[in-house]
């Protein structure tokens, strides 16, 4: 199918902190230079304890304090608070926003450009490449935030059913399919198909090769119709029409239930599923394994991501050296990323991160097998070209219509993508970007 392009609004001018295509440093680039005196930073994020995280940053930096502010999560509320207080000019220093709402802000010519900050740039490294792609969105001289977590995918699975039933443990989506026609038979689904998450579907295409969304700085290309999301699309409504899955809504008590009492066998999600699961089904304790997520081909090492987000500067702000350097000490430094584990459960974006101790330990729940070190290995199996688009809040709400119809035999997944890809071309219009077709 043809790809739609969509033309850049002007407002992708370049950030504060960047003059874009410069090759200026951090030693010569104004704007991105300390701030004489004492400073106060305003930070808003929803991760559960970053005060305590925030305490070490204040009492090893008198000079630099950041004073936290914290609400519901992103679409429950404080992105809509941060596109207010950008147009009323009073936004904090730095916001928490999830990978795939960075597009959002950049549009609304929202964020700092970090590109200049060279302790920002000399950084990169540090980071597991295709994260470090979700805050650039794959440009030269163009960094919007500094990566945070990431959420790398794997197979969780009811070890004890599996082996009880002699089924062997799927490692491609052939075996998938045939191991849902022995789980149906014993009497269970092998997963649950998410009808209103759609990022999970989105990872499922992010591993298949599907690229829904590109821009090379003037336009944007759009296409949820691609060839590897359409084979995505159509697997798995093979197995809704025979029935091999569920489709209750996710995030429910059903849904807690469907795991918790074996109906469910298998979720394919991203790391901090390893608590979702603990958490609505405990009374399977020592029942669950994790496996690398299936493959489309025998033999292939590739994964998908599901969630994940960056510290952001925003425009406007009077001190974006400090905050980089803030969000930098946040995002990178182990007695940080150590705690942001243990309060919040997050899965650092760095490569270091995978080794904190917290992360190298057998999981109890998961009879004692080493978990993170699946998710370690699936982190730097993500492809890093994936790009998100500048209205992806629409975007799943109009899939996550279609994908209800489809589970309840109204329509089809495919035709939910169809809809879907319309829908977001009328809504960039409907906010003045012009589109090309």
């Amino acid at each position: 199918m043809r790809a739609l392009s969509v033309v850049l609004v002007s407002a992708l001018a370049l950030g504060a902190c960047s003059s874009g295509g410069s090759s200026e440093t951090a030693a010569d680039s104004p704007s991105c230079a300390p701030s004489e005196g004492n400073v106060t930073l305003t930070y808003t994020t929803w991760i559960p304890g970053i005060e305590n995280v925030v305490k070490v940053w204040n009492d090893k930096n008198p000079n630099i304090q950041v004073k936290v502010q914290t609400g519901p999560n992103g679409n429950g509320g404080t992105y809509a608070n941060f596109f207010n207080q950008l147009k009323a000019g009073n936004a904090p220093d730095l916001g928490h926003i999830e990978y795939d709402a960075l597009p959002s802000f950049r549009v609304q010519d929202g964020l700092t450009n970090l590109a200049d900050c060279t302790e920002v740039t000399a950084a990169k490294d540090q980071f597991v490449d295709w994260t470090w792609g979700q805050v650039t969105f794959g440009e030269e001289n163009s960094v919007y935030g500094i990566p945070q977590d990431a959420g790398p995918m794997a197979l969780f699975y009811r070890k004890d059913l599996f082996e009880k039933n002699n089924i062997p443990v799927p490692t491609t989506w052939d075996e998938y399919a045939a191991a849902a026609e022995k789980v149906k038979a014993a009497g269970g689904y092998i997963t649950n198909f998410s009808q209103s998450d759609i990022n999970q579907f989105a990872g499922f295409a992010w591993q298949a090769g599907g690229r829904w969304f590109a821009n090379d700085g003037s336009k944007w290309t759009v296409n949820l119709q691609d060839e590897a999301t359409t084979k995505v699309a159509n697997y798995w409504q093979g197995l809704i029409d025979k029935k091999l899955v569920s489709s209750v809504p996710p995030w429910t008590t059903e849904w807690d239930n469907a795991y918790n009492t074996g109906q469910a066998w298998t979720w394919t999600s991203a790391v901090w599923g390893a608590n979702s699961i603990m958490s609505g089904a405990p009374d399977t304790k020592g029942k669950w394994a994790v496996a690398p997520m299936p493959q489309w081909t025998s033999g292939a090492t590739v994964a998908g991501n599901w969630g994940g987000s960056s510290t952001a500067v925003f425009k406007g702000s009077k001190h974006p050296y400090e905050a980089a350097k803030f969000a930098l000490w946040l995002n990178t430094s182990e007695e940080a990323l150590t705690l942001l584990n243990k309060e919040a459960q997050l899965y650092p974006a760095t490569k270091a991160g995978a080794s904190l101790p917290a992360l190298s330990q057998g999981v109890e729940f998961y009879g004692g097998q080493k978990i993170y070190d699946v998710f370690a290995t699936a982190s730097g199996q993500v492809a890093p070209d994936f790009v998100w688009g500048p209205t992806m809040t629409s975007t799943y709400a109009t899939a996550s219509d279609g994908f209800k119809a489809a589970v309840s035999g109204k329509g089809t997944l495919l035709d939910a993508l169809k809809t879907t890809q319309a829908k977001t071309v009328e809504n960039l219009k409907s906010q003045a970007i012009p589109v090309a077709e």
